[in-house]
């Protein structure tokens, strides 16, 4: 590997391999790995040096997939305790009919906030958004929009693969990268509630049989005091070191605190506070379980970002931007843009961009935080499209053809286009 570069049309030819054969169904990991193989000899490299790519690669996420698995913890403790939806229920009782598509965008944004994938996320609240768009007469693709939108949101400040991806790749604490991303988040959901209030009479209404959605029975699910505690906790936690370091308390300051044990703490300490120690083992295990297709696509990711990593790709593009004389700031956002469109995932796109364009982006003067918010606010911007898992679960949960769905993906680019924006002014212009 010392010394190996590969040609930047092997690194183009295996990320276009493997969208195609993610394309033609082909399970995601090994579409990646088959695209990062192919594009690695197209590109010059011997067998032996294809498979020090491959597992170079993959071993420059095993830090992101271990907090990831971790992470597990907190999301199953919320999705399997019910602790979830009472928060989105609660929410949209808080706010009531009037600004119903507020609440709905809201209540997605804080439960994928607290640590819910964004697909699980959008399930969890689709039924209420039904519902409601049946009694209210809102269309399907402005109540999909503001789940997605309020998701989208909620991504950017949260403990989730993207976040902690982000975070790693760049080699900041996950806080950092969670608090950095607030301004843009809210700015993505002022856009998300502005455009779906617009689009509350476009499009296909919600029918009688698509909203069976029942009020959710309070003696099932924990009241709305115990099912935040996991979520509090992990945010408390998580923020010791960026107090510390606002308010110059040295002794928060020098507090490591690390997404790898925190959230597990956080979920287990909610799960007593529910009084559902006993649940631990079951809990756990579904978390574990839906982690598991996450960290697969990760490792799979990381054996393409190895390939990218090892040819001229990145110094090509930074050619070109110093050729079109724009601005090196821009490298940031762009890569997350485009890696995230390639996979159709933003926590995949997050990996792809960091791990192929990281220290280019570095090389340019971008400082690491700033690099962190804008590719992963970038990643946000074309991510559901339909060769990702997330354009068929969001959906399927909303009851809408292919057609429908794919009508939504410019409003939902709007979305992440805002939050890149916001981004990009405040860390690679302002500060």
């Amino acid at each position: 590997m010392e010394g190996l570069t590969i040609g930047w049309y092997g690194a183009l030819a295996g990320l276009a391999i493997a969208i195609i054969l993610i394309l033609r169904k082909l399970n995601p990991v090994y579409a990646l790995f088959l695209g990062a193989i192919v594009g690695a000899l197209i590109g010059g490299a011997n067998l032996e040096q294809t498979v020090s790519v491959l597992v170079s690669g993959t071993q420059s996420v095993m830090g992101t997939v271990l907090r990831v698995l971790a992470a597990g913890v907190l999301a199953g403790v919320m999705m399997e305790s019910g602790a979830a939806e009472t928060i989105a229920q609660a929410i949209v009782k808080k706010f009531g009919g009037s600004k119903a598509i507020l609440a709905l965008a809201l209540a997605t944004m804080i439960i994928t906030a607290v640590g819910v994938f964004i697909p699980v996320a959008v399930l969890i609240v689709a039924p209420i958004a039904l519902s409601v768009g049946n009694k209210m007469g809102i269309s399907k693709v402005a109540l999909l929009l503001a789940l997605s939108g309020g998701g989208k949101a909620g991504n950017i400040i949260s403990p989730n693969p993207n976040t902690i991806a982000a975070a790693r790749g760049f080699e900041l604490d996950l806080s950092n990268v969670m608090l950095a991303g607030f301004i843009p988040a809210v700015c993505g959901l002022i856009v998300t509630v502005i455009i779906a209030s617009l689009l509350k009479n476009k499009g296909v209404k919600v029918l009688d049989g698509d909203a069976v959605y029942n009020e959710i029975d309070a003696s099932k699910y924990p009241p709305l005091g115990k099912a935040i505690v996991a979520p509090l906790v992990a945010v408390i936690l998580l923020m010791i070191n960026p107090i510390g370091s606002l308010t110059g308390v040295e002794v928060l300051s020098k507090i490591k605190v690390d997404a790898l044990y925190i959230l597990p703490i956080a979920g287990i300490i909610g799960l007593l506070a529910m009084g559902q120690g006993s649940k631990i083992l079951e809990f756990t295990s579904s978390g574990l379980n839906k982690m598991t297709a996450t960290v697969l696509i990760l490792i799979g990711a990381g054996g393409i970002a190895g390939l990218i990593a090892a040819s001229d790709l990145s110094v090509q593009i930074v050619g070109l931007i110093e050729a079109a004389g724009i601005s090196g700031t821009f490298l940031a956002p762009i890569s997350g843009i485009l890696m995230a469109a390639a996979t159709g995932s933003t926590s995949t796109g997050v990996i792809l961009a960091t791990g192929s364009f990281g220290q280019a982006v570095l090389d340019m003067g971008t400082a690491p935080l700033a690099a962190a918010v804008m590719v992963h606010t970038g990643a946000t911007v074309i991510d559901s499209l339909p060769q990702g898992n997330y354009f068929h679960v969001t959906a399927d949960s909303m009851k809408m053809s292919i057609k429908q769905r794919m009508g939504l993906i410019p409003y939902e680019a709007v979305v992440g286009g805002t939050m890149t924006i916001a981004a990009t002014i405040i860390y690679g212009f302002l500060f």
